[in-house]
């Protein structure tokens, strides 16, 4: 039961390190895009192409948070 509970930790730990480079990756997205939105010359299609990319990043941290803090029923 103790090897269990190791790699439970560990599966946790890799999902923690997964999230905070998912939320910084948004971050720097959210960044990005309000930087190109500034330009009057800014591609269209490039600033969709981020949102979009920034849109699945969000996908990906609610599933890794849903993953570490499942919801209880009380």
């Amino acid at each position: 039961m103790n090897e269990r509970s190791n790699l439970s930790m560990a599966t946790e730990d890799v999902l923690r390190v997964e999230l905070e480079v998912f939320r910084r990756e948004h971050r720097d997205l959210d960044e990005a895009i309000q930087a190109l939105e500034e330009k009057p010359t800014a591609d269209p299609l490039t600033i969709r192409r981020l949102k979009k990319q920034k849109l699945v990043l969000k996908d990906k941290i609610s599933l890794i948070e849903d993953r570490l803090l499942p919801d209880i029923i009380a």
